[in-house]
């Protein structure tokens, strides 16, 4: 057997193979890069008029409002907890296959922690050149510091943190709303005068220059400010659900699992809607609440962003009972095999896929670039990204049937790994 040395143990094999990839994880990060390229348009409408959320637009024709209100439902502050959960997943993943070939764990922590170090620097340079809504930083220092404290911990103990996240979560969100509303002073938490939060993503500055620096100081806040806060607050818990569902091989194997997956789809996603419905009615105009209230750190938006954890669960679920159909049932060809395939493809190239998602957005919407955001509305800015992503589709299916995979998968497997990544030959490190 192919071993290889890099200053530490010998790592017994490399990255993952094409035969040891599950549908469920590539379809679900598929549809989640759709998902984040259409809450990236909102800061990119650089023109438009925020209310107190200082988030998505308050003006606009019908569309543009149904577009927003359908935002905030589906997509605000839930995709980021179905990218944490796959994350984890990936991450135990691949210490169970490691191990299983017999490398050490402490030499797989040290693998995972050089893939996030990289991680931290690729997401920095994202963010300073293109877009300062990086999670690519962000997610490198949570799976720095959660991979070299619980990737080698026993179930129980992963069980019981997850428990103390949930507490954590509870006591930081529902915590201070619960005080609130006792207090009477629901409708006047927050603060509806704070700066825009779109304004950090340097959109509106006519210079790249002056864009650049705005996104270096905001990707730097958001990798290592927010992602200390968020792991104070309780949002390891997410992570952790993803080591132990990955641990019991929920989406490689979701046939034995349909109970739990029912359960967490419809719970899940019930929970994540239903939590920033008010938030929802209120940025329409349905719901009548002080202005506070709808601030970013109003009672609206924090109970939107409690129950998020909940609906990116929901969904994570709901595309592996998906994924659990298709392959059951033998659908294999046709246009819904066609389909699966692309998004699939897309998924197993997330992170290239991701920065293609920039390369394109920030030159043509940002205003140091073409500035078409300033002329977009939501709905049009909808269909945008949505073309985005399709020209990602076809550009990562075309990849899939050449049997390559993405450029900047092969360069992280390349950093992680080095240049001699064990237990592979030629065709499987230019392919799988």
């Amino acid at each position: 057997m192919t071993t290889t040395t890099t200053g530490e143990g010998p790592l017994r094999r490399g990255g993952v193979r094409p035969g040891e990839r599950a549908p469920a994880p590539d379809l679900a990060r598929g549809i989640m890069l759709l998902a984040i390229v259409m809450s990236n348009t909102a800061f990119h409408l650089w023109a438009a008029r925020r209310g107190p959320s200082g988030w998505q637009p308050v003006d606009g024709s019908w569309p543009d409002r149904t577009v927003q209100f359908t935002m905030i439902i589906v997509l605000d502050m839930r995709i980021y907890p179905l990218f944490a959960f796959l994350f984890g997943y990936g991450m135990m993943q691949l210490y169970l296959r490691q191990t299983a070939a017999g490398t050490a764990g402490r030499d797989v922590v040290r693998l995972l922690r050089r893939r996030s170090l990289w991680l931290i620097v690729i997401g920095l340079a994202h963010a300073t050149l293109l877009m300062s809504g990086d999670i690519l930083g962000f997610y490198g220092v949570m799976s720095l510091l959660l991979g070299f404290a619980f990737l080698r911990r026993g179930e129980r103990a992963l069980k019981w943190w997850t428990g103390a996240g949930v507490a954590l979560l509870l006591l930081t969100t529902a915590g201070p709303i619960v005080s609130a509303a006792l207090e009477g002073r629901l409708g006047t938490m927050g603060d509806a005068g704070a700066e825009p939060g779109f304004l950090a993503y340097g959109a509106q500055h006519e210079s790249w220059l002056e864009a650049a620096e705005v996104r270096l100081e905001t990707g730097l806040f958001v990798t290592f400010v927010a992602s200390a806060v968020s792991l104070a607050g309780g949002a390891f818990l997410v992570f952790l659900l993803g080591f132990l569902a990955a641990r019991h091989r929920v989406l490689e194997e979701p046939g034995r699992h349909l109970r739990l997956l029912r359960r967490t789809a419809v719970l899940g996603i019930a929970a994540g809607w239903l939590g920033a419905l008010p938030a929802a009615l209120a940025h329409v105009g349905v719901l009548d609440v002080p202005p506070d209230a709808e601030s970013e750190s109003g009672a609206l938006v924090m109970l939107r962003d409690l129950t998020g954890s909940a609906g990116g669960l929901g969904y994570v679920a709901a595309v592996a009972l998906v994924a659990h159909r298709w392959t059951t049932r033998g659908h294999r060809r046709g246009g819904t095999a066609t389909a699966v395939a692309a998004v699939s493809a897309v998924g197993k190239r997330s992170l290239s896929c991701y920065l293609a998602h920039s390369l394109i957005f920030a030159p043509v919407l940002a205003a140091w670039g073409l500035g078409l955001g300033g002329h977009l509305g939501s709905a049009t800015a909808a269909l945008f990204a949505t073309t985005v992503w399709l020209v990602t589709v076809a550009g990562a299916l075309a990849l899939e049937r050449a049997g390559r995979r993405g450029p900047a998968e092969a360069v992280l497997r390349r950093l992680t790994y080095g240049r001699r990544e064990p237990g592979t030959n030629r065709v499987e490190r230019e392919s799988g």
